[in-house]
């Protein structure tokens, strides 16, 4: 008897036992992990062109002061990195897993809906991605790294600089999925569009705040981080707008 390389995905209103439901989340679950596996396999092949890109929103006169303290040091890092890049390779796969399994609760329209959002969140995700390593933790680091320059000799601890790398690169991703998150408050009905452009300052302050939490250390770094911030809640004003229009047809946006 042959045997399904992939799990099925139901269709909306398709009834299934509980034996079947654990056997599809099972399935999806190994799927997962197996393609997390490549994923670090591929990452820590090439984990030293990893580690060298990572190094690269340095000074080009700090690239040489990385250090290692402990025997295991350089091993670990190796291993952290080759991890985090193993989680944005399999990404897509882990998405299309979990939304795969969850899709069959909602309608066909509501499916085709939300499988838009998880793509519209996967771009956005890379376009964080890409403006933190470009933009954003160049010019933090070049602040950190000469600060009182003078009174210091500075050397960087590879694991520290690579969390810190990381953890910019990560947390600047996660906020440029500020039209998901705004969106999906729409659909639920705890904002409006109306609501949304009536407050539209308030938003504004709150995206200043956040731009603050984030690793920002300098005002150059913080305008840096605001401004796409804020043109990212300004798209998701109108965004909001032509959703609510197609979920709520002939209704108001108070």
């Amino acid at each position: 008897m042959a045997v399904r390389a992939l799990p099925r995905r139901l269709r909306h209103g398709e009834e299934a036992t509980l034996v079947e439901h654990l056997g599809e989340l099972r399935s999806r679950i190994v799927i997962s992990l197996l393609t997390l596996a490549v994923g670090f396999g591929v990452a820590f092949a090439f984990h030293e062109r990893l580690i060298r890109w990572l190094l690269h929103p340095l000074p080009a006169d700090k690239r040489n002061d990385i250090v290692t303290l402990g025997v295991t040091e350089p091993f670990l890092t190796s291993i952290k990195v080759s991890l985090y890049a193993a989680i944005a390779l399999a990404l897509p796969v882990l998405l299309w897993q979990l939304w795969s399994f969850l899709a069959p609760a909602l309608e066909e329209s509501s499916q085709r809906l939300i499988a838009g959002f998880v793509a519209l969140g996967t771009v956005l995700f890379a376009g964080g991605i890409s403006f933190a390593y470009w933009i954003a933790l160049p010019r933090a680091l070049h602040f950190l790294t000469n600060y009182d320059a003078e009174l210091y000799n500075q050397q960087i601890r590879a694991s520290y600089y690579y969390s810190f790398a990381m953890l910019v690169l990560v947390g600047i991703a996660i906020c440029f999925e500020l039209p998901i998150f705004v969106l999906a408050l729409v659909r639920i009905g705890i904002l409006t569009p109306g609501k949304l452009r009536r407050n539209r300052r308030i938003g504004y302050v709150l995206v200043l705040i956040l731009a603050v939490i984030l690793p920002t250390v300098d005002p150059v770094s913080l305008a840096f981080e605001a401004i796409p911030l804020a043109l990212l809640f300004e798209g998701s004003i109108w965004l909001s707008v032509f959703f609510d229009r197609r979920w709520h047809p002939g209704g108001d946006e108070a």
